[in-house]
C-alpha cells in the first residue's frame, strides 16, 4: 500500500503519457514519413515488434531532419491535461519524480525545464551538425531499461521499493509497471492494461491524484 506521507518515487513515460503526442511520429511528419513511422510505432506500442529494433527502423526514416525544426513541436509543450499539476503535487509531498522514456532526451529535458522533474532518462539522438544521422545512441531505453530504472532510482534516492509508482500507456512500459509497487496504465493499450494494478481511461492525469487520495 502506497503511503503518501512517506518519501516515494514516481516514474512516468513521456509520449502519450505526460505529453499528448508521440514525438517520433511528429518528427516523421517533418521528414514526410509520418504514415510509415506511425505504423511502426503503433505495432511497437501493441507489443508486436521489438522496441529497440523498431526504434532503429524508424530513425532511419528520419535522417536529415534539422534540429531547428524540432522546436515547433514544443511551442508550446503539448502537456497532457493535469500533468504539471500532478508533478507539482508529488513534489509538494516530497516525492521524487522521473521521466523514463523510449523517446528522446531533446524533448524530455524541455519538460524538466518547465515542471518539477528530478530525473530524465531517454534515448539520445545522434547529430551530424544540426541534422539527424538516422541513428540513436546505445544503450537504447527499452522495456528492460525502463524496469531497471525503477530499482536504480529508488536506490539512488534511498526510497523503499514499496513506495514506487510507475505510469505509462504502451507495451514498452509493461515491465516498468510490474517492477514498481503500483503500476498505473493511463489511457493505455490493452496489453498494458492487462498487467497494470490501476487502469485510468480518463484523459486527465489528475485522476491519478484522485485515485491515490480516495
Amino acid at each position: 500500500m502506497i503511503d503518501l506521507h512517506k518519501p516515494g518515487l514516481v516514474l512516468f513515460d513521456m509520449d502519450s503519457t505526460l505529453i499528448t503526442i508521440e514525438c517520433i511520429d511528429e518528427i516523421a511528419e517533418l521528414a514526410g514519413y509520418r504514415h510509415q513511422v506511425e505504423q511502426i510505432t503503433a505495432a511497437a506500442m501493441r507489443g508486436e515488434l521489438d522496441f529497440a529494433a523498431s526504434l532503429r527502423q524508424r530513425m532511419q526514416l528520419l535522417k536529415g531532419v534539422a534540429q531547428a525544426d524540432f522546436q515547433q513541436l514544443f511551442e508550446p509543450i503539448p502537456w497532457s491535461q493535469g500533468a504539471v499539476e500532478l508533478l507539482t503535487w508529488f513534489r509538494q509531498l516530497g516525492w521524487k519524480t522521473a521521466v523514463v522514456s523510449g523517446g528522446f532526451t531533446w524533448f524530455a529535458e524541455q519538460l524538466q525545464q518547465q515542471a518539477p522533474l528530478d530525473v530524465v532518462i531517454a534515448n539520445r539522438l545522434i547529430w551530424d551538425g544540426d541534422r539527424l544521422t538516422g541513428d540513436v545512441a546505445e544503450p537504447i531505453i527499452d522495456a528492460q531499461a525502463k524496469a531497471a530504472a525503477v530499482t536504480q532510482l529508488a536506490q539512488q534516492f534511498g526510497i523503499a521499493m514499496e513506495q514506487t509508482i510507475a505510469v505509462g500507456d504502451g507495451s514498452n512500459d509493461s515491465l516498468m509497471l510490474q517492477q514498481a509497487a503500483l503500476g498505473i496504465a493511463y489511457c493505455a493499450k490493452p496489453a498494458l492494461q492487462a498487467v497494470a494494478d490501476v487502469v485510468i481511461n480518463e484523459p486527465n492525469l489528475s485522476a491519478i491524484k484522485a485515485h491515490l487520495t480516495q
